[in-house]
């Protein structure tokens, strides 16, 4: 059965003073000038790469990391931990990296950043100060994504399903990165995993970043010709994965679809990888 994590902007406004609370805004750039400037009150601020990967090595972070991250943020177990992210899908993407390090009460802004600005709510510049916590180091799984070889051992597997949340000039070979960006780069070659299926992420989205309800996600799968009730599983991917976690969190978390996982290597690895099989 599903459990949706998402929180709307309206209740996370009306909990802002809860003790047992903690945001983090999940930002996409290294700079927090944006977060320094105005963010939502009480929230801490992380770069999305610090936060979410071994300090050198393109690993997710581990629980004993994460155990150390939070608990120096004020965190402990019991702790809700709202994601707030900018844009939304880095804030998908800290909720599937620390779910997998073990932190279970994990909630998702619906809308993140974009919509708590624009809707008015309240912003301030206030750093905010958190005293360390014990964090008991938790017990992490990695049974929400898969690596390189798995996904070409099983690129003919019978009910596995390769879904491509690229934009489509990604998906189609035109680009390795989409229209939004001046720049093209980021893998050795443009195309796609054989046999992927695509689908934008954005189709699971409104306007406002919120997420579509659950019956207009099961028409946007319908549209796609895709049953997940037919297929064994589906691996999701993107360029850096954080596209990826976005569709994860709506089919797994809003669905309650089974055996939802994420190639986290995504484009960026797959493009680069010598006598790794590309479609165009």
């Amino acid at each position: 059965m599903a459990t949706s994590p998402l929180i709307s902007t309206a209740w996370l406004e009306d909990h802002l003073a809860d003790p047992d609370l903690r945001i983090i805004e999940v930002c996409s750039l290294a700079d927090d000038k944006v977060y320094r400037a105005g963010h939502i009150p009480g929230a801490a601020w992380v770069y999305w790469k610090s936060a979410c990967w071994h300090e050198t090595d393109r690993q997710l972070i581990s629980p004993a990391a994460m155990a150390r991250m939070f608990g120096g943020m004020g965190i402990g177990s019991d702790t809700i931990v709202v994601l707030c992210g900018d844009p939304v899908q880095h804030g998908t993407y800290a909720f599937w990296a620390f779910t997998m390090a073990g932190h279970s009460n994990l909630r998702i802004l619906d809308g993140a950043r974009r919509k708590w600005v624009v809707e008015g709510r309240p912003l301030t510049g206030e750093i905010p100060y958190f005293s360390p916590v014990a964090y008991p180091v938790p017990a992490g799984t990695s049974s929400m994504r898969v690596g390189r070889d798995n996904v070409r051992d099983n690129l003919k597997k019978p009910g596995r399903l390769l879904l491509d949340v690229r934009a489509p000039e990604e998906y189609d070979g035109k680009r390795v990165i989409d229209y939004s960006f001046a720049f093209d780069h980021g893998a050795e070659r443009t195309g796609r995993i054989p046999g992927a299926v695509h689908l934008y992420f954005r189709r699971f989205l409104n306007e406002d970043d919120t997420f579509k309800s659950p019956r207009e996600i099961r028409a946007v799968l319908a549209e796609s010709g895709i049953a997940p009730a037919k297929l064994e599983d589906i691996v999701c991917y993107c360029r850096l994965s954080h596209r990826a976690t976005l569709v994860w969190v709506a089919l797994a978390h809003l669905l309650g679809v089974d055996n939802v996982k994420v190639y986290d290597g995504s484009w960026t690895e797959w493009g680069s990888i010598v006598d790794f099989p590309v479609e165009k």
